[in-house]
């Protein structure tokens, strides 16, 4: 559960265990999203996405008012293209029966949520889902709030919950724990070029070093 200090290697994610839920990447929330850039959040949102396909990791969209509040990021709706979005009414999308359901199906305990904004979208199901026997992951660099502190006291909340905070590239990275796991590598390779910002650049330079001939070779 979320509320036991877990520790060891049986609290790293692995893809066989994860859920992924991504809440609300809509333009009404991204037009008043200022805890981090949102350029930011589009990129890393959208890499999560990718590596979730890649792990073959089920994943679930959702939206609320979407009529209103806009369609799914497209970018994000690229990954899914045959997905259409849970469209809800609820604010707190534990609450949607459908959501849940769609979850629980999976049989799947480790419960990945990324939202707009953190501090409803994201904190709201999390805190729920944690005292239901989920252990939950929040990705706070592909969620964010109306303000920096709204942000940080939402994660703070969260944690005091059992939710765990963990970071897109560290979900990637646990998914993966292994480059010898070939099936997978190039995916999350190729995932990090695009999406991994410098960590990415550096990821292709090696890559080009690798293949350039030594003068001795020339």
């Amino acid at each position: 559960m979320s509320t036991e200090n877990k520790a060891g290697l049986d609290a790293l994610l692995t893809p066989e265990e994860s859920v992924l839920v991504l809440i609300d990447h809509q333009p009404f929330q991204f037009a008043n999203l200022n805890s981090h850039e949102p350029t930011m959040v589009v990129n890393n949102v959208v890499g999560l996405a990718k590596a979730a396909k890649v792990f073959d990791v089920p994943t679930i969209l959702t939206t609320v008012l979407e009529e209103r509040g806009g369609l799914l990021l497209q970018g994000l709706q690229d990954v899914f293209p045959e997905q259409k979005p849970i469209n809800r009414t609820f604010i707190n999308t534990w609450e949607d029966q459908r959501v849940v359901d769609a979850v629980k199906a999976t049989g799947r305990k480790k419960l990945i949520l990324a939202g707009l904004w953190t501090e409803i979208c994201l904190a709201m199901p999390a805190i729920q889902a944690a005292g239901e026997g989920f252990e939950v992951f929040a990705v706070t660099d592909a969620s964010g709030g109306v303000s920096k502190e709204a942000h940080d006291m939402a994660v703070r909340r969260m944690v005091q919950a059992g939710v765990v905070p963990i970071t897109w590239m560290a979900v990637l990275g646990e998914w993966q724990r292994d480059w010898a796991r070939e099936k997978t590598a190039q995916g999350a390779a190729e995932i990090q070029v695009q999406h991994g910002g410098a960590s990415g650049v550096a990821f292709a330079w090696e890559m080009q070093l690798l293949a350039t001939p030594t003068g001795s070779e020339a």
